[in-house]
């Protein structure tokens, strides 16, 4: 009566029809669907295991492969930060459900995030993908979205989340990034490594995600070795597994064993070690996949010399499968492309995404030099943008060609970085300083010497933004988002309710001297945390 649904190259029978009503492996919801899963057994005479596709996020306004891939076919959203800054619970479940069904719509059903990490130091290259620095609000916004992503339990509608990154990748030594050996420790010198946890603690974990990716990062001092997280036994088995109780799947970040795409293999702390002795550390650590590996020979041949036993394999495919099953990734892993091409992007989710952009836009300055605000400008005007759209910008008031003529100058900016391309990965990870370069500013200086200027910043981080502020007489951050919808902010059509998802330094010295693991430590921050006008 034994139906061996896979065999590995282990020659292992993965389990038989008795193993279906074991409630700890199929919440009772796979008995229902063995009749199914038995005919198209006998039809096809063996049942494959389905690809389950996964991706970083997709649905913001602007490409940058080392955070989001923009998809033009999608509807286009702020980011994390965007949505922290709106505070609103609500617009995360609107942006999760809208998203979810438009990764169904073209088969992604695995999305490997929300990213629950806290922006606790400034430096870092990936705070963009954060909902900021305060763990309360991440914890409440990282909820919200793996529910609305999964909902209360794992089904055919579902797109199971892979929330990211396990304990807390925030806290990067100097701001580095540990996709790169420079960035390989995770400090704590606030002793504040319970703080990164919060969000796990209050928002991913009462969410029931699914999967949890733990960071590429050493946490320093933390545990009784200094290697990564991926190994390192008492962060997978004893902190997650054992104290909180995490039966899901444990997939570790890209690259750890292997030189791939990416490099050189990212095995922090662990550097000596053969590629078979890495690969029994991570699966011993309690890890259930490999990250951007393609060597099953590894696994096969631990298993084969006796150094890991079959019942270890079978935990992490018993995990791995599970997730398959609730997902009816066995009973129909096809896609409708008809229904796909009028789903993905349809007009009611981008106007949806367009209006997360406005609540997303914060407001720091609006005062002319009289003290007087300038904002919201009339129709009646005349304007030069720089890094706005003219033709966009021409349906709310008459663009010129230079500022000399315009009554406004509306000028975008970028965060600063420093380019970097010693590593491949290096080009689109933008870190380093935060303050702009004199050459930079002069431009920027020019334009408002000249006319009232509104200048606009796009954060990927807390740029330092004092001289700007100073200068500008009107000060708006953006956080991906689209002309049209930053003009309905600058033009009144949309009165400004964003605020600051992470406080801004004052200078290059307070920044440096901020703790990598401590939230809102700035010296005399220029604006604090939670920061933003309106116009009311």
């Amino acid at each position: 009566e034994c139906i061996p649904l896979i065999t590995s190259n282990l020659g292992l029978k993965l389990m038989a029809m008795d193993s279906y009503r074991d409630k700890s492996f199929c919440n009772a919801e796979i008995p229902q669907k063995i009749p199914r899963i038995t005919r198209r057994f006998r039809l096809n005479l063996t049942l494959g295991i389905p690809v389950t596709i996964a991706s970083d996020p997709r649905h913001v306004s602007y490409d940058n492969p080392g955070a989001g891939l923009l998809t033009e076919a999608f509807s286009k959203w702020p980011t994390p930060l965007g949505m922290a800054a709106a505070r609103d619970t609500a617009l995360v479940k609107e942006f999760g459900d809208i998203a979810r069904q438009e990764y169904l719509a073209v088969g992604i059903r695995l999305a490997l995030h929300p990213m629950a990490d806290l922006a606790t130091e400034p430096r870092w290259g990936r705070i963009n993908g954060t909902f900021g620095e305060d763990a309360t609000l991440s914890a409440q916004m990282t909820k919200a979205y793996v529910l609305v992503f999964q909902g209360d339990t794992l089904d055919s509608e579902s797109v199971a989340c892979m929330t990211k990154h396990f304990p807390g990748g925030g806290p990067q030594k100097d701001g580095e990034d540990a996709h790169f050996a420079y960035g390989k420790d995770q400090v704590y010198p606030g002793a504040n490594f319970d703080y990164h946890l919060l969000p796990f603690e209050q928002g991913a974990f009462p969410a029931r995600t699914a999967q949890i990716m733990p960071y590429y990062g050493i946490p320093v001092g933390q545990t009784n070795k200094d290697v990564a997280f991926a190994f390192n036994k008492e962060i997978i088995s004893g902190l997650l597994r054992d104290q909180y109780g995490f039966d899901g799947v444990v997939c570790t970040d890209w690259n750890l064993v292997t030189r791939g795409p990416l490099g050189e293999p990212r095995s922090w702390g662990v550097e000596a070690l053969t590629d078979l002795e890495k690969t029994k550390m991570i699966l011993d650590a309690g890890c259930d996949q490999f990250g951007g590996e393609a060597s099953p020979e590894l696994v096969i041949e631990l298993v084969r010399t006796g150094q890991i036993p079959e019942s270890r394999i079978n935990q992490s495919v018993k995990r791995i499968l599970r997730d398959k099953f609730r997902l009816g990734l066995f009973d129909n892993p096809y896609v409708d492309e008809k229904a796909a091409n009028l789903i993905a992007g349809n007009e009611a989710f981008a106007r949806k995404g367009k209006e997360a952009q406005r609540k997303s836009v914060v407001l720091l300055k609006n005062e002319n030099l009289q003290g007087n605000p300038i904002l919201p400008l009339p129709a009646s005007i005349k304007i030069f943008v720089r890094d706005v759209d003219s033709d966009i910008a021409s349906g709310y008031a008459e663009v010129v060609s230079t500022p000399e003529d315009a009554d406004f100058n509306i000028v975008r900016l970028y965060t600063p970085y420093e380019p970097r391309d010693e590593y491949f990965l290096e080009r689109f990870f933008r870190q380093g300083r935060l303050h702009y370069t004199a050459e930079e500013m002069q431009s920027v200086f020019s334009l408002c010497q000249l006319k009232p200027t509104i200048v606009v910043v796009n954060l990927e981080r807390p740029a330092i933004l004092t001289t700007i502020a100073k200068e500008a007489q009107g000060l708006l951050i953006d956080f991906g988002v689209e002309d049209d919808a930053l003009l309905d902010v600058i033009f009144g059509k949309f009165n400004p309710i964003g605020k600051l998802p992470f406080e801004l330094p004052s200078s290059v010295e307070a920044l440096e001297g901020q703790l990598e693991d401590v939230p809102y430590d700035s010296e005399d921050p220029l604006f604090l945390y939670g920061f933003g006008l309106s116009y009311d």
